[in-house]
């Protein structure tokens, strides 16, 4: 296994959507999950600016993790700060620390990019995640309470 963790390119699409929906799969919303490859080619790599970036985790041109966030360009703060929306690794290539590889780069663009914070959610079920978060040493935030407002079109 040789392991390379890189921002995604336009061929990287049909993985990154492959893992997008196993992650929709694990986090039972698989009904609603509306992303094609062609939605992740045009949002994320043909649009400008992208509606998402992505790291991927590289293994020899197969995609064996993922992580897609985009930017918050304004805060309190007057600092960005960057907002995960999917971290997921595929399960053959679980514990070898590729999404610890994948936080890293990503709080190294952080870094680069002068941002102020790295935020994410998780399930309350996820107790998996919850260790993985808390074993780099985020810290969970019960400052806010999350509200949804979903529309009738």
């Amino acid at each position: 296994m040789n392991i390379t963790i890189r921002k995604a390119i336009e061929s990287d699409s049909g993985g990154i959507w492959k893992l997008m929906k196993e992650l929709a799969i694990f986090e039972k919303y698989i009904d609603s999950f509306a992303i094609t490859p062609e939605i992740v080619r045009e949002r994320g790599f043909k649009k400008n600016p992208p509606d998402f970036s992505c790291l991927v985790a590289d293994d020899n041109q197969k995609i064996a993790g993922i992580l897609v966030y985009y930017y918050l360009p304004f805060t309190a703060q007057n600092k960005p700060a960057i907002f995960i929306k999917e971290l997921y690794v595929d399960t053959t290539y679980r514990g070898h620390k590729i999404g610890e590889k994948l936080m890293l780069a990503l709080k190294e663009e952080a870094v680069i990019n002068n941002c102020e914070q790295i935020k994410w959610t998780v399930a309350p079920w996820n107790e998996g995640g919850i260790r993985f978060y808390n074993k780099l040493g985020a810290k969970e935030n019960n400052d806010w309470l999350n509200y949804e407002w979903n529309l009738d079109h």
